[in-house]
């Protein structure tokens, strides 16, 4: 028998049904209340629905526990109660939180590390149930163990994937509903660059990029919205967001990296045309487009990072080395340094909490990139 925690502290993972019994606190329970085993989410609620009706009929107060088969068991009763009777005492094993996205279940794919990462850790930090979704297993985990480490009331969860696959991202939507009952926002981060002009770029590499950088947004959106409207349905003042990381280079064109720029413009006519396709479901869609994140390994990577690249592919006129190309980049910037995590997840708290706009490509560039 399993008997577990979600990071909200509100399900139960129990492996069958005779286990349900074998719970002393749930015999002593005022009530549970058993739906039907389906893996359909509007089945569920159907039979929800009728069910709570019939049991209001004949009691008072709602039941302290729903029993979904084959799923697992969700506590109605007040968190702190239920930790009472589980643990002794709340204090002594979690650390509250409240944060601008207090209680939300975010995907961040590519969370492990980078930009990512740093999007993961401050979310979490704000209070975000948070999905670290990436293709490298091993330092994924490690970056859901450093936030679980943090003992708050909110968790993070790991879940290996690779976002050019249909299946893949869809087992990645089907585990964070399993895990944490549902989702309000997934930033697609996950991306690749690979920098080179047209006598250099293959064909194969172009490929990847486009994969990677455009149909891997593509993916998300997709299976993430199936999600978001189904939870729509039932919460008139319910809004819930997607989010792609975009790049400064969507807003222009980069000379001598046509491939990583051209996914970029096309991601942001996908973000205004899913936002057009899902407002009416109360789910917003943007891009964060950040300019130049200097201090992460996409550019710092002594051996492939953006700064080695450039240089190698004759980008900067006259650099002779890596300092060289830094200080190159540097110098078009206004505010006379690169982009910084806080920066992109400060953008994304304000579309987040903006609910009157949608379909935008915000930039944060330091002055670089101006809207017309």
């Amino acid at each position: 028998m399993t008997v577990r925690f979600d990071n909200r502290k509100e399900i139960l993972a129990i492996d069958d049904e005779e286990d349900l019994y074998d719970l002393n606190f749930i015999k002593k329970s005022a009530g549970i209340l058993v739906v039907d085993e389906t893996t359909d989410p509007e089945e569920i609620i159907d039979d929800l629905k009728v069910k709570i009706a019939t049991w209001f009929e004949s009691r008072i107060v709602h039941p302290d526990y729903i029993f979904l088969k084959g799923i697992g068991l969700v506590a109605v009763a007040e968190n702190t109660a239920l930790l009472d009777v589980l643990f002794g005492t709340q204090e002594e094993l979690v650390a509250d939180v409240s944060g601008r996205v207090q209680d939300k279940i975010a995907i961040v794919t590519g969370g492990a590390q980078g930009f990512g990462g740093g999007i993961a850790e401050l979310l979490y930090a704000q209070g975000a149930n948070v999905v670290v979704a990436d293709l490298n297993e091993e330092v994924g985990r490690k970056m859901v163990e450093k936030l679980n480490s943090k003992k708050q009331t909110n968790q993070a969860f790991f879940v290996k994937v690779n976002v050019v696959s249909p299946e893949s991202v869809e087992e990645m939507i089907t585990a964070t509903v399993k895990q944490f009952g549902g989702l309000d926002l997934i930033i697609s981060n996950a991306g690749i660059l690979r920098a080179g002009g047209l006598d250099e770029m293959t064909p194969e590499i172009f490929s990847v990029m486009t994969d990677v950088n455009y149909k891997g947004y593509f993916l998300c959106a997709k299976y993430a919205s199936a999600i978001m409207k189904i939870q729509s349905q039932f919460r008139a003042d319910y809004f819930a967001d997607i989010i792609q990381i975009n790049s400064k280079s969507g807003l222009k064109g980069s000379n001598r990296n046509f491939a990583y720029a051209g996914g970029k413009f096309g991601g942001i006519g996908l973000t205004q045309s899913f936002a057009l396709e899902l407002m009416p479901h109360r789910i917003k869609v943007n891009s964060i487009c950040p300019g130049n994140f200097f201090e992460g390994p996409l550019w710092s990577d002594p051996e492939k990072g953006l700064f080695v690249q450039y240089l190698k592919a004759g980008k900067v006129p006259g650099a002779e080395d890596v300092e060289d190309v830094k200080a190159f980049y540097e110098k078009q910037v206004p505010a006379g340094r690169g982009c910084r995590v806080i920066d992109v997840v400060r953008a994304i708290f304000y579309v987040m909490e903006q609910e009157y706009e949608t379909g935008q490509a915000v930039p944060v560039t330091g002055g670089q990139n101006m809207l017309n």
